[in-house]
């Protein structure tokens, strides 16, 4: 929960960001189970079924950034999360009827994530605007930890009601969470902007990337995060086969092994300050690519050890580091972008790197399907381990402080 020193405004954001994170992670652990479990989804199909989930990112995050910049960050939140409800509740109607299929699942997973990108796009830049500089850190903390929260009870819960109910149950909570987000949005008294200047796409586009690539300090961050996104989604891609063929788990300890991605990722958010406190501030960043390397070493051992226990050390690895570099590097990309710019320049980092998820699914999906999950997670080994090399080599990495505040 908010600590009640930051602003009121930002703690309904942190609560409507806590609903919106859950109802979203509900839906992507529930698709591939119901997908394998009740559609009999092969390796293949759960791949591309990951890449039209992520899709979106690749193909609306920057449209999504140019409106942020120019438009209410509040509403097109709230729009955005209302286009995901309407999207949880058709499938919920779907599998009620008994009508669901994997191309309606798969649709229905592309218009939900086209309402996440806008949500996400939007947050970062709304949160400067709510808190003052000097409490940055401190509240993407707090918007990080409800992200964890959300991660670590999200597939747990999916699991245990698709196991015990059936898939309708899992949709109608995310449905009901995710109405819960857009009434908290309701309720934020967004600070006025001065009219943007009438622009064009591909002036901001350049705006925006020309920003984001030739900082010294956001271009390894990009770098990191595009091969990173791509190495995590190859093996997202095939995981949920993979389990429950070759490490023979049920739905139950499927959804188990996701939710420990969230118990990380809730560790590392409260163990975060300290952290940040006791290490220079590029070592904390360092710390979510290495994390990553060792999970998916961790999740390769499981080919010659077949066990749950690698599985969830694996995942809870992959979201304690991780969870550090996105509380750090968000909070390094909104003190060294300018006001006017941030919003695109969010886009972009998403577009980029959210983006690399359909094509890491992509590419999970065809060797997957060609050559088995077993070659994917070596694939996968390789691709973490290129994005630690590249932020080691950085000045990010021998970042002593965060750098002060751009501003306008």
């Amino acid at each position: 929960m908010p600590p009640s020193n930051l602003p009121t405004a930002f703690r309904r954001l942190a609560w409507s960001n806590l609903a919106a994170q859950s109802a979203e992670q509900i839906g992507l652990a529930a698709a591939p189970i119901i997908a394998v479990l009740s559609l009999g989804a092969g390796v293949g199909e759960t791949g591309l079924l990951q890449m039209a989930q992520t899709l979106p990112f690749l193909l609306l995050s920057f449209p999504a950034g140019m409106l942020a910049d120019r438009t209410s960050r509040r509403h097109l939140m709230a729009g955005a999360e209302a286009l995901r409800t309407l999207s949880l509740v058709a499938v919920l109607a779907l599998a009620w009827t008994g009508l669901l299929s994997l191309p309606l699942l798969a649709l229905l997973g592309f218009i939900g994530a086209t309402g996440t990108v806008a949500y996400t796009v939007a947050a970062p830049s709304l949160v400067p605007a709510l808190v003052p500089g000097s409490q940055l850190a401190q509240a993407n903390g707090k918007i990080e930890l409800a992200r964890a929260v959300a991660f670590a009870a999200g597939p747990a819960l999916a699991g245990a009601l698709i196991a015990r109910l059936g898939a309708a149950p899992s949709y109608g909570v995310a449905a009901a969470l995710s109405i819960a987000a857009v009434l908290l949005l309701s309720g934020i008294a967004e600070p006025a902007r001065a009219p943007a200047p009438p622009r064009r796409l591909l002036q901001d586009l350049r705006e925006g990337a020309g920003f984001a690539w030739q900082h010294p300090l956001l271009r390894p961050i990009l770098l990191t995060a595009v091969f990173f996104n791509l190495a995590w989604f190859v093996l997202q891609a095939v995981y949920v086969p993979y389990a429950v063929h070759h490490l023979r788990l049920t739905a139950d300890e499927i959804g188990a092994t996701l939710a420990t991605y969230g118990v990380g990722m809730v560790a590392g958010a409260l163990a975060a300050p300290r952290i940040a406190k006791a290490l220079p501030f590029g070592t904390v960043i360092a710390i979510g690519p290495l994390a990553g390397l060792s999970a998916a070493l961790v999740m390769a051992a499981t080919l010659w050890v077949p066990s749950m226990g690698l599985a969830c050390l694996a995942f809870f690895l992959i979201g304690f580091g991780p969870i550090l570099w996105v509380i750090s590097s968000t909070t390094l990309r909104q003190a060294v972008t300018p006001d006017a710019l941030l919003g695109r320049v969010s886009a972009i980092i998403t577009m980029a790197t959210a983006g690399a998820r359909p094509v890491g699914a992509a590419i999970g999906a065809a060797i997957g399907g060609g050559y088995g999950a077993e070659t994917c997670l070596l694939v996968a080994v390789l691709g973490f381990m290129v994005q630690a090399l590249v932020i080691l080599a950085s000045p990010v990495a021998r970042l002593a402080f965060l750098p002060e505040r751009a501003g306008a």
